[in-house]
């Protein structure tokens, strides 16, 4: 199964591609979409908008994960998340993708089974997991990849629990 998996942000925004096949999980590309903070939000949204959509046409995933917004104390940084977020399902759902949408806290239990793990813990289980040199960088796209290696490990979660009921 091919995964897409979406960190959200309007400065940047995380992106990771990674499959599963018999031979294990490996990442196909991930990156980041920067946009231009001195440019109008309309304009920075659409090009994340069109990035969005351009790599669910080059990757064809099966599906995408994206990371639900977690709201901590300051306002104004959640709701320019959101608007991002907004931008992101959209363009998933116009490439007429599936979109699975999964909380910091879940993402950080299916990757390390703790949902305490700090940044530097993430970086590494992900490496591992993807049989990386290094730990993926920037940060926002080794989220990306832990958003999807999180959706590969709860799908096939519900396929066993499928399988014994």
């Amino acid at each position: 199964m091919r995964v897409l998996g979406i960190d959200p942000g309007t400065a940047i925004t995380g992106y990771g591609v990674v499959e599963e096949d018999a031979g294990g999980v490996r990442a196909l590309t991930f990156g980041v979409i920067r946009t231009e903070s001195d440019r109008p939000l309309a304009a920075r949204l659409q090009l994340i908008y069109r990035a969005v959509r351009r790599l669910a046409k080059e990757w064809q995933p099966a599906v995408a994960a994206v990371e639900e917004l977690f709201f901590g104390s300051n306002a104004r940084t959640a709701l320019s998340v959101g608007q991002a977020r907004g931008v992101v399902l959209l363009a998933l759902a116009d490439a007429g993708l599936e979109v699975v949408e999964y909380t910091p806290l879940m993402v950080k239990q299916a990757v390390t089974g703790y949902g305490g793990a700090d940044k530097a813990q993430m970086q590494e289980m992900v490496r591992l997991l993807l049989g990386l040199e290094k730990p993926p960088h920037p940060d926002d796209a080794a989220d990306a990849l832990a958003v999807a290696i999180c959706h590969l490990h709860l799908s096939r979660l519900a396929t066993l629990a499928k399988l014994t009921t």
